[in-house]
């Protein structure tokens, strides 16, 4: 996908978590000046990118 265009979001994911938590999860993301829903989605990318990448070199093994 080009980068210069965003992807539409248009679905949602709904968790259950700790209220404690939840509470220093966004009380850091205010901190540092981000959201929660935008930290959430950087850890599903990522999270993504990284089993991608082992799922593809678990397709062809070596010998």
């Amino acid at each position: 996908m080009d980068k210069s265009i965003k992807a539409k979001k248009n679905s949602q994911l709904v968790i259950r978590i700790n209220d404690m938590q939840r509470d220093r999860f966004v009380s850091i993301c205010e901190e540092l000046d981000t959201s929660a829903a935008r930290e959430v989605r950087r850890f599903i990318r990522l999270f993504l990118a990284e089993h991608e990448k082992a799922a593809e070199g678990s397709e062809h093994p070596e010998p």
